[in-house]
């Protein structure tokens, strides 16, 4: 073969492996989810949804207690959160929460070893405004995560730091007029589908209050505001989404008209409350912590870990595929109503 015709096939070759590599081996599947036709249909690759439902397996539970007994505030000190519950139920809960959170440190990881009230170590403070951040978010966000609710395991997995947190992007900014802040683009991110997007949709769309939509509702319409810099943070939180939850655009749109609510599913509602969901929580709950934090739990920006959607789903298009941990554990889901007997132990003198 001639060197020059070679050259040819060789590259030939490499382009069309380079052109394959972004496809996804056969079979695949899909589900009709509305109205017949490519408008409302998810397609899924079954070995994915395989490897997804077995990292999205629930703990063992740990056995129940007894009802009953003297409550956790006559017997330990310094209870501010898990005060409503027996001594039986709390130490029960404790156990449940070191497998999620802390299953090779053990206790001591948010507990000093001479004294267990002391909040000296700053991993206990931060983890006692994670259980007022997940009775808030069992009690008053029904709206999205329904009775199935959420556990420390539902972000933690094992794990003392959860695997999908983010901070906010410094940038980088260069010569060039308009090209000097690049706004994250053109390095491609995991967090936004590997897309050139921006890669930090977040600080301004789910810390930062800023308006998402972006697609007018009427024809050539007059006075909207929102330009092609506008549509590239909403594209990039919706690829956000999609890869986070595992599902096409279709699982809530319509594609036959993406803004149109009236022929979008019931999960755009949930997705909804959820975008405004995790702002509740990034701005009560987790950026206030900053303070707290030393300096190797801090980003760049000063600021302390964030979640997004990729936290709690993790890949499924609900977390854990909508086990509920919640019923073996419904002192997560709010202050518990003391039994007769621990109502009725006097306080410790």
């Amino acid at each position: 073969m001639r060197p020059r015709l070679r050259t040819m096939v060789t590259c030939g070759v490499l382009a069309a492996a380079a052109l394959l590599a972004g496809c996804e081996r056969p079979p695949m599947d899909s589900v009709q989810r509305g109205y017949r036709g490519l408008g409302m249909v998810e397609v899924y690759n079954p070995r994915l949804v395989s490897a997804q439902v077995a990292a999205n397996q629930p703990p063992e539970v740990v056995p129940a207690v007894p009802e009953g007994g003297p409550l956790a505030t006559t017997v330990f000190k310094n209870v501010q959160v898990l005060n409503d519950l027996s001594v039986g139920e709390f130490t029960r809960l404790m156990v449940a929460i070191t497998n999620w959170v802390a299953p090779k440190e053990g206790c001591l990881y948010c507990h000093a070893a001479d004294d267990l009230a002391s909040d000296a170590v700053y991993t206990k403070v931060v983890a006692r405004r994670m259980l007022q951040m997940t009775r808030h978010i069992n009690s008053d966000w029904k709206t999205h995560v329904a009775d199935t609710g959420v556990t420390c395991y539902t972000c933690h997995r094992g794990e003392p730091v959860p695997a999908n947190l983010w901070y906010t992007e410094t940038g980088t900014l260069r010569a060039g007029g308009m090209s000097a802040g690049s706004q994250g683009q053109n390095h491609p991110g995991l967090q936004v589908g590997l897309t050139s997007l921006p890669s930090d949709p977040f600080t301004r769309l789910i810390l930062r209050n800023d308006e998402i939509r972006v697609a007018s509702t009427t024809a050539l319409p007059a006075g909207n505001p929102r330009n092609i810099k506008d549509t590239e943070w909403t594209y990039a939180l919706m690829m956000h989404m999609s890869k986070s939850l595992g599902v096409n655009c279709t699982y809530c749109h319509n594609t036959r008209s993406f803004f149109d609510w009236d022929g979008s599913t019931p999960q755009r509602g949930t997705a909804w409350y959820g975008i405004r969901m995790v702002r509740d929580l990034n701005v009560a709950y987790l950026d206030p912590l900053g303070p707290v934090y030393p300096p190797d739990r801090i980003g760049a920006a000063g600021d302390s870990p964030k979640l997004n959607c990729t936290t709690c789903h993790q890949g499924a298009y609900k977390p854990l595929f909508g086990a509920s941990m919640l019923t073996d554990y419904p002192a997560l889901g709010g202050p518990v109503k003391p039994t007769a007997a621990a109502a009725d132990t006097p306080p410790a003198k």
